[in-house]
Order: C-alpha cells, then sequence, then structure tokens
C-alpha cells in the first residue's frame, strides 16, 4: 500500500509561524494544475503498481483553490493508478473556507477526510497568529460539516502561543470533546528562520517562546485527551474509535508515497526526492520536460536513523524484529547498547518486541532518537 500527497501552494495570507512553501498570488492557478497534472502522469510508475491506499491534499491552503481544480486531480490519479476502493481521500481547509455548498462540491469529488486548521478557538491566539478566522468560524465549520455526513474530521491545534493560558488551553481541549470529533492533532509553536514570529523575537518585539510553557501545555494535553476518551497514537496526533489517519501512519511505517506539486518529496523505499521550491520554475520545467527534482539515495544508515526517527514517535514504537531483519549486525548492536540507559531512566519502555517512549519519554523524543542514530 502507498499514498499519494499533492501539494497545493497557495494561501489567503501568511500566518505568523509558517515556513511552509506557498504564495498568495494565484494568478498562476490554472498554470500550476496543468503542471501538477503533468507530474502525476510522470510518475506512474515511480510506485512500480503498488496500490493507492491514501491521497492527501496539503499546502497552502488547497480550500484556497476552485473544488474543480481539486476534481481533476483526483480524476487523474484514478485513471492512472490502482486507488483502493476505500482509499482514505483528505483535504486541508481553513475554517474561513467552509460552507454548505463547499463542502458538497468537495464531497462529489471523492473527498471522505477532512483536516481543518483550526488552531485555536479563542480569538486573541487566532489574530497573534494572522489567521483569516474567528473562533466562531472554527466551531461553525466543525459543524456544517458533520451536517454535511463527513464522519472523518480532524483538526490542527498549536500549543505555547504566548497568550494562550494553562485555562484557555484546557478550554480548547474541551471544545474538541463538545464538537465530538474522533482525530485531531497538537503541535508545539516553532520559531521557524524567516517567519515573521522569527522576526518579532530577534527584534525585541516578543519574548522567546517559553520551553516550560510548551512543557506545562504537553502534560495537560496528555492529561485532558486522555480524559476526554482520546488516544495518543503519536506525540501529535490523537483519535478516538481507532480512527488514526491512514496517510500520516504511512509515513510513521516507512510506506512509499508519490509527492506531487512544488516541494512535495517522494519516497520509495531506496531513495527519497523533493522538487523544485519555487512556484514559476516548477510550472516551466514541467512545461518544457526538464528536471524538476532532486534525488537522494538512502545508505542502510540513513534508513535506520529514518526509522528511529519515525517510529519512536508512534504507540507502536520500533520493532527489534524488524530491526534484526532490516539491519546489519553492527547497527542492531548500537541499538541495543544505546537503548539500555533510556530504558532504565524510564524514557523508554519494552513491551515484547516492541521500544516505545513512556508520556515521560515523549518530551525528549528528537533527543532520544538522535542519541540511537548511527552516524
Amino acid at each position: 500500500m502507498a499514498g499519494i500527497y499533492l501539494h497545493i501552494p497557495y494561501c489567503k495570507q501568511k500566518c505568523t509561524y509558517c515556513n511552509f512553501h506557498f504564495s498568495t498570488n494565484t494568478k498562476n492557478v490554472n498554470e500550476m494544475i496543468n503542471a501538477m497534472l503533468i507530474e502525476i502522469e510522470n510518475k506512474k510508475d515511480y510506485l512500480l503498481g503498488e496500490e493507492i491506499e491514501t491521497i492527501y491534499f496539503g499546502g497552502g491552503t488547497p480550500s484556497f483553490i476552485q473544488t474543480s481544480h481539486i476534481n481533476s486531480l483526483i480524476k487523474k490519479i484514478f485513471s492512472l493508478y490502482q486507488v483502493k476502493a476505500d482509499a482514505e481521500i483528505t483535504l486541508e481547509l481553513n475554517p474561513d473556507d467552509i460552507s454548505e455548498n463547499k463542502l458538497r462540491e468537495l464531497k462529489s469529488t471523492g473527498i471522505n477526510r477532512l483536516s481543518i486548521g483550526v488552531q485555536s478557538f479563542h480569538d486573541e491566539d487566532l489574530k497573534f497568529m494572522n489567521r483569516s478566522h474567528d473562533g466562531n468560524m472554527a466551531r461553525k465549520s466543525i459543524t456544517i460539516a458533520k451536517k454535511l455526513g463527513f464522519k472523518n474530521i480532524t483538526i490542527d491545534l498549536i500549543y505555547g502561543l504566548p497568550n494562550l493560558s494553562n485555562k484557555k488551553w484546557e478550554a480548547n481541549l474541551n471544545i474538541v470533546k463538545q464538537l465530538k470529533i474522533n482525530h485531531f492533532s497538537a503541535y508545539a509553536l516553532t520559531v521557524e528562520p524567516k517567519t515573521k514570529l522569527d522576526y518579532l523575537i530577534k527584534n525585541k518585539k516578543l519574548d522567546p517562546i517559553s520551553d516550560e510553557k510548551i512543557e506545562e501545555h504537553f502534560k495537560i494535553l496528555q492529561e485532558s485527551s486522555e480524559r476526554i476518551g482520546f488516544v495518543q497514537y503519536e506525540i501529535s496526533n490523537f483519535c478516538k474509535d481507532k480512527v488514526i489517519s491512514k496517510h500520516n501512519s504511512s509515513y510513521w511505517k516507512k510506506k512509499k508515497y508519490i509527492g506531487i506539486g512544488p516541494s512535495a518529496h517522494s519516497f520509495n523505499g531506496n531513495s527519497r526526492q523533493w522538487n523544485i521550491k519555487s512556484n514559476s520554475k516548477y510550472i516551466l520545467k514541467l512545461k518544457s520536460q526538464q528536471e524538476y527534482y532532486e534525488i537522494e539515495k538512502l545508505s542502510e544508515n540513513e534508513k535506520y536513523n529514518e526509522y528511529v526517527l519515525t517510529t519512536l514517535r508512534t504507540m507502536w514504537g520500533i520493532n527489534q524484529k524488524y530491526l534484526n531483519k532490516n539491519y546489519n549486525k553492527k547497527i542492531n548492536l548500537k541499538f541495543t547498547t544505546l537503548i539500555k540507559k533510556w530504558i532504565e531512566s524510564g524514557d523508554v519502555i519494552k513491551e515484547n518486541e516492541n521500544f516505545k517512549l513512556s508520556k515521560k519519554g515523549m518530551l525528549m523524543a528528537d533527543g532520544i532518537a538522535s542519541d540511537l542514530f548511527v552516524i
């Protein structure tokens, strides 16, 4: 099973924290979609006929472009790839793009999962992040989606915001419970280079992001999510009734995927490749049949490091049998040696053949993973 990710590089406005590739200028959107259609065809043999289990529209803001564009991309995929009958087809949306008519149109294309960029239900936080919606729109968007029959809905939330108190953060999580959705993702606010957030902190117009606040919010997240019936199946992802994200899980389980669009990445098990990070250059190169991506062949050490980094974050953890089967004795010996101290410290728990992070260990996930890397 494999997946396809489509990067729609357009947004209404730039959020304070965002460093993703996108443009607010949609003049070339028709040319962009045509270029993406060409790339879909170009990559039809990349997965060697493997069945497609997930299709994901990310960005950017896919809901910002016309539904007819989304439909043409989906139709092209179905015409060239073997797509499972029950494939998960996700589209990211902003709350202010959601209306009954818009969702009816999207549903007719085959979209069956919505990822709504709520980020917060508090207007003060949304204004700080330069989001284009308010808290009322966020609640209303989820209500409309449920009314239109979308059963698989997820939302994104951000914690660690300057004005987000513990009480307000808990209120966000309680609203998740009230709205009766079965999945959400929660991410710590991070300072990325060349963002407005980075500028504000460097110019001392905003205090640096508090690590103590992020740690406190993460603990509240773990406690509150469990109390309202969610399972933390990955550090940033929570579900009810086993409704996990098939698309995200495919990354963590090292399944193959194709990335379509500027800056999108692809992975076939042995190499990764990434597309050029420029809308105009991407369009030009696809039109003129020039090379538009770079390729990196992965060494055994790099494959192992990626496996550790991604799987350690999940509730499934690192599997000893998988390590023994896929990596050499030197790598396995190093892992066995290094993992011991993390088990002794209580940051990693061994359950049968799996090594998983404890709740305490989740706060140090990246550090633990990097310690286990083979250079």
